[in-house]
């Protein structure tokens, strides 16, 4: 009995030791809540930055972008036009083939242009003349109207001219839209094309009379320059198979003017003096003094393309 007793007394003890301590562990985290947190974070420890040496030879530095250039048009080197011609004694088509000198400083601006040249031209006498002969419909060769014809003309002449020369600027802008002048000059070969001139007349062969093409020799003169003989022209065609080359040089100068509304477009006129020599004297109307020579003034215009 003294035992339990003992027992029971012990229990209570002990339940009594673990109220005490209960209550003690209550109050300390209470305590904890009104200081205990503000003095860990009073003592939070301050955040240093690294500051550890760094080599600098290791560092690789971002190179500087260059500046943005606007690009460069492609500069200007060839040119190619052709024109028409109108001569003071006759006229030409010719074509141009123009190459811009080297320089770069000039390159774009086609001051110098080392220039080939190919032109066909045709002569004509101061005293030509196309007429019709017969009244209205015409007198007929075959059943064809007459044509018109150039009374007293002998031979056609032609020329197929190459010329290798140079074009410099001497005033203005060679800027699009603007007009600059140059000096143009060249020189070559000529091959000049001498075709007979024939016409339908009406000739006596064999004690009658009949109608034929003819053209201008001793023994066809008397109907050739009748005018009452005469139908009509004999037409282009008749005498080619007689062509006769004549070779020859000829030389021009001139100013030529451009004033071209684009950088790689040809706009331009072209006024100037062209003589040109032959081996043998051409004659081109009869009962008119025959001559190698040829000299005439020209204004020219042409258009093309640059690249």
């Amino acid at each position: 009995m003294k035992q339990l007793m003992r027992i029971y007394t012990l229990l209570f003890v002990a339940c009594l030791c673990g109220s005490n301590s209960f209550a003690q562990t209550d109050v300390t985290i209470k305590g904890a809540d009104s200081s205990g947190f503000t003095a860990a974070a009073q003592d939070t420890t301050a955040i240093v930055p690294d500051t550890t040496a760094v080599d600098s030879s290791k560092i690789i530095k971002a190179r500087p972008k260059p500046p943005v250039r606007p690009k460069k048009p492609k500069p200007i080197s060839k040119e190619f036009s052709g024109g028409f011609r109108l001569n003071s004694d006759g006229w030409s088509v010719f074509i141009d083939k123009g190459t811009v000198q080297s320089e770069e400083k000039f390159s774009d601006l086609f001051y110098d242009i080392k220039l080939m040249q190919l032109e066909f031209t045709e002569k004509k006498h101061p005293k030509e003349l196309k007429r019709s002969n017969g009244t209205p419909g015409g007198p007929t060769f075959g059943g064809d109207k007459a044509k018109p014809f150039v009374y007293g003309k002998v031979n056609n002449f032609y020329g197929l001219k190459f010329g290798y020369g140079k074009r410099k600027m001497i005033a203005g802008k060679p800027d699009p839209g603007t007009i600059s002048i140059h000096w143009v000059y060249l020189g070559g070969l000529v091959a000049g094309l001498e075709k007979p001139y024939y016409v339908k007349a009406y000739v006596v062969e064999k004690g009658a009379e009949v109608e034929k093409d003819i053209k201008y020799t001793d023994s066809t003169q008397g109907y050739f320059l009748n005018n009452f003989r005469v139908i009509g022209g004999s037409g282009f065609s008749q005498g080619l198979g007689e062509i006769k080359v004549v070779p020859g040089i000829h030389a021009k100068t001139g100013l030529h003017f451009d004033f071209a509304s684009g950088r790689h477009t040809k706009m331009a006129i072209e006024m100037g003096v062209n003589a040109e020599f032959y081996m043998r004297s051409i004659a081109i109307m009869a009962n008119q003094k025959a001559r190698p020579i040829f000299m005439n003034v020209y204004a020219s215009v042409q258009f093309g393309k640059r690249k």
